[in-house]
């Protein structure tokens, strides 16, 4: 009795003791991390360098700018305009202003005014190595040289060029910070309580996804400072989508599964117990998957896409150490009552409901076949409208709202529809800068082209076309360029983006087979079969076509799109893989379960989706809200990319999920387990020595 009444004892003070102590190391870690997670927007940056391919001749071009006398040249155009046609008094005042500029400023060459033909438009180029590679410094030339440049009674005064819409486009990643994390909080704490119809559990999860995000700022920070992992606007703002996403999925499956276990078991501490040891093997498994296909993202020869990687990988697996130690710790101290008002009593069995998801896996094991090529052909009709898809957007059409930078392009398309308005950098061994230039000012489509700095053994020229920027004939005058001019580097606002079009292509030939196998193999090694990990890697790939598709159906038509990033296909198909198959692995887990507790096919899978089907459907809703949180943002290619992923989620969580996999399951019977042992068994449970070896 002594012996029992001590073990008991012992047993109890564990109970009480090691949620303090989780919640104890969790406020150590974020102690240590918070002096990193606030300087994560110190070394945030938008530059062009920082987007570009890593190998390409615009790449190389920013990298030795940076090397010549002054740095990085920041370029801009004042643009001077009135619809009536400019008077005496205009072009004095311009010339005055660019007078001031320059005296203030450390202009490079001085600056000539380029009139337009109709007389109705004056545009001064302006360039200064006074801000180097410093954005702040950047943005604060640029807002100078805007503080100067004022027009009024009709004339009209735009500040545009490359320098100023990096500013603009800084300004709009700078203002994501606040209105993406808030709108994101509002968004899954919204859903929260519609799922846990309580006011109190929401809070949970949301406060540790929080806490989850916060840290992952810290790890990526260090990331930066020690391998040098580049973070932009565009990867930080998909981080915090990331955690927020993945991480409320993680609760709401341990959540429920905890539920389930507190009507069984009459203690918390042992219900949690019991929930992570149902649920955590999948959750882990989901969570490897995703890192992994994100991981592939190294393979991308595209900066930006390539940093995404690592930043995306970071969110998820904050979000899984968070989900799997602070959320039970707190859950256990705030014990049965964090649910109320619906408590899960010890003993008490859950309220009977009619399942929409024991209806839907009804239909499907009534006329498997016919739903499986009834989806196949809703997916597939669906996937034909990506050849809808706008091309490639341009960049004054880059913004759902429009920047100064902007109009400044619009008014000189408009004045000089027959004139390049912005420079072609060729960068150009010193020894052959004359010849280089020579040659330069003979390609056909050149305007005119002017030699500029020398430094390191390099000399800049700057190369004006005939045509007008990211038009098809400056597009033939830059690979002319890049023919002719062997040994030279050609780059430029409109050769990045050339650039920017053909890497994505590259890398979506090389990124796609990698992301495919990795994730089939973890699968593979996951669930002891070949079909299965095939029809989850196939469900995936169709949901991801078919999402493409209806963007194309609605990004011209309905948004207003003209174009779409060169890299929404390569990222939407990456997220849609890796998440997509985070709840194939939910699903087939519980079937697993089922299958290894003697459950015929049918029934596995038809309990499976029951019993799961909840809790996936409200993952799924978290997740695809969260991702068209970016569809608010002032960015296209956030619109696009946050309009896809959420769809495919949707388009997963409610067909692909429900109706096909549980198809495919119920059609296939045991042959979906080939060739693992599961599919050998006949009727009877599997022994239980022999559980441990094949179940996840």
């Amino acid at each position: 009795m002594g012996a029992a009444r001590t073990r008991g004892g012992t047993s109890g003070r564990r109970r009480r003791a090691v949620p303090w102590l989780v919640l104890g190391l969790w406020v150590a870690v974020l102690a240590l991390a918070s002096p990193f997670a606030s300087k994560l927007s110190d070394v945030q940056r938008d530059r062009a360098v920082d987007y570009l391919p890593a190998s390409a001749d615009s790449t190389q071009v920013a990298k030795i700018q940076d090397r010549l006398p002054g740095g990085e040249a920041t370029e801009m155009v004042v643009v001077y305009h009135r619809d009536a046609g400019l008077t005496a008094a205009d072009r004095a005042t311009a010339a005055e202003q660019i007078k001031e500029i320059a005296d203030a400023h450390r202009l490079t060459g001085r600056p000539t005014g380029i009139p337009s033909e109709d007389g109705t438009t004056l545009m001064y180029p302006v360039a200064s190595n006074e801000p180097g590679q410093d954005e702040e410094a950047r943005d604060e030339l640029v807002n100078a040289v805007r503080d100067v440049a004022q027009g009024g009674d009709g004339l009209g005064v735009e500040v545009g060029g490359a320098g100023a819409l990096a500013t603009d486009a800084a300004e709009v990643y700078n203002s994501l910070d606040g209105p993406l994390l808030y709108t994101t909080a509002a968004v899954v704490a919204l859903l929260l309580i519609l799922i846990y119809r309580s006011p109190f559990l929401w809070l949970v999860p949301l406060a540790v996804a929080g806490i989850a995000d916060y840290l992952s700022m810290g790890v990526a920070y260090g990331l930066n400072q020690w391998f040098g992992t580049s973070v932009s606007g565009q990867s930080a703002g998909i981080m915090t989508i990331l955690v927020f996403g993945v991480g409320t999925d993680y609760a709401l499956l341990l959540v429920s599964r905890y539920r389930e276990e507190l009507r069984r078991v009459e203690r918390p501490y042992d219900a949690m117990l019991a929930a992570l040891r149902g649920c955590g093997p999948a959750v882990l498994a989901s969570s490897g998957t995703v890192a992994a296909g994100l991981l592939c993202l190294l393979a991308a020869d595209l900066n930006s896409s390539r940093g995404m990687g690592p930043l995306g990988t970071v969110g998820v697996l904050c979000a899984l150490a968070a989900m799997l130690t602070l959320l039970p710790a707190v859950l256990v101290l705030l014990g049965r009552r964090v649910f109320w008002p619906l408590v899960p009593h010890y003993g008490s069995a859950p309220k009977a409901r009619r399942s929409l998801f024991a209806a839907m896996g009804s239909s499907a094991e009534r006329r498997p076949r016919a739903v499986l090529v009834g989806g196949a052909v809703l997916l597939g009709a669906l996937a034909l409208g990506s050849f809808s898809l706008p091309g490639s957007i341009k960049q004054e059409d880059s913004f759902t709202t429009r920047p100064e930078a902007i109009a400044a392009m619009e008014t000189l398309a408009a004045a000089y529809p027959e004139s390049g308005t912005q420079p072609i950098t060729v960068i150009a061994p010193t020894g052959r800068a004359d010849a280089a230039l020579a040659a330069a000012r003979d390609t056909r489509g050149v305007e005119s082209a002017e030699r500029g700095r020398s430094g390191d053994g390099w000399t800049e020229l700057t190369v004006l076309a005939s045509a007008p920027p990211q038009s098809a004939a400056e597009t033939a005058t830059i690979e002319a360029l890049r023919d002719t001019l062997d040994g030279s580097y050609v780059g430029g606002p409109s050769a990045q983006q050339i650039d920017l079009e053909d890497t994505n292509a590259r890398d979506t030939v090389v990124v796609v087979p990698i992301v495919l196998l990795s994730v089939l193999l973890i699968l593979v090694v996951l669930l002891r079969s070949l079909v299965a990990p095939l029809i989850l890697v196939a469900a995936v790939v169709a949901v991801w076509g078919a999402a493409l598709g209806i963007g194309g159906l609605v990004f011209g038509p309905v948004f207003g799109f003209e174009g779409t990033d060169p890299g929404l296909g390569l990222l939407s198909f990456v997220f849609l893989v890796a998440l997509g198959v985070d709840y194939g692995i939910f699903l087939m887990h519980r079937m697993r379960e089922e299958s290894l507790g003697g459950a015929e096919p049918t029934e596995a899978a038809l309990t499976a989706l029951r019993t799961t089907g909840g809790v996936i459907a409200s993952a799924g809703l978290v997740l695809a809200a969260t991702f068209a949180v970016l569809a608010s943002m002032p960015m296209v290619q956030l619109v696009e990319l946050g309009f896809v992923i959420a769809v495919g989620v949707l388009l997963d969580t409610f067909l692909v999920r429900t109706y096909l996999v549980t198809s495919a399951s119920v059609a296939l019977r045991r042959r979906v387990w080939w060739p693992g042992r599961l599919s050998r068994v006949p009727g009877e449970p599997v022994p239980a020595g022999d559980r441990e070896r094949v179940g996840v």
